[in-house]
């Protein structure tokens, strides 16, 4: 997979082409087998289709309209009833509990294996964070006890791939301590 992890790239620009439902089930394919703490799974995901709610979602993203030019969101929502089984729980940006750091972490692993497994089949993605969880949930109906982690967006990019520029290696590890 290092081909894509070396051509994978935030795309922000569409065609008008239609996705399949099978290319999308094998990129959430991709998700699933990812590893997680304790094998808790704490992912979910919210396929959109609908330009209604795609133009409400790049709203509530920072009106990022740019995104509804890709003809599929995949929504990726962690769980965290896979760690806190009881009890009433709010999540939002200021949430401190250690669950949902964990919950986090294993979503964010998922995604990335989403964001390859597009890649992997020719589809463009771009990970998109920029919202509160107070506007981005009632669009979709998510609960208060799940945390949204991201939309992705999918579909085949209509702009320049060109290599995004990284830090050379050298300039971030260390051996035995910082």
């Amino acid at each position: 997979m290092i081909k894509e992890i070396l051509t994978r790239k935030s795309t922000r620009k569409y065609k008008d082409t239609p996705v399949s439902d099978e290319q999308i089930m094998k990129i959430i394919e991709s998700a699933r087998l990812a590893p997680s703490g304790s094998n808790t799974q704490p992912w979910n995901f919210i396929i959109i289709r609908s330009k209604e709610t795609r133009e409400k979602l790049a709203a509530a993203s920072g009106g990022q309209m740019w995104m509804t030019t890709a003809p599929v969101y995949i929504v990726c929502v962690a769980d965290i009833r896979c760690r806190v089984k009881e009890g009433e729980v709010h999540l939002d940006e200021w949430s401190n509990l250690r669950e949902l750091k964990a919950v986090i972490r294993d979503t964010s692993i998922a995604i990335t294996h989403l964001l390859l497994g597009a890649e992997h089949i020719k589809l463009a993605s771009c990970w998109v964070a920029m919202f509160v969880q107070e506007d981005i949930r009632p669009i979709l109906g998510i609960p208060e006890d799940k945390y949204v982690m991201g939309i992705v967006t999918i579909g085949y990019s209509d702009e320049e791939r060109r290599p995004t520029p990284r830090n050379e290696i050298g300039s971030m590890i260390r051996y035995e301590e910082w």
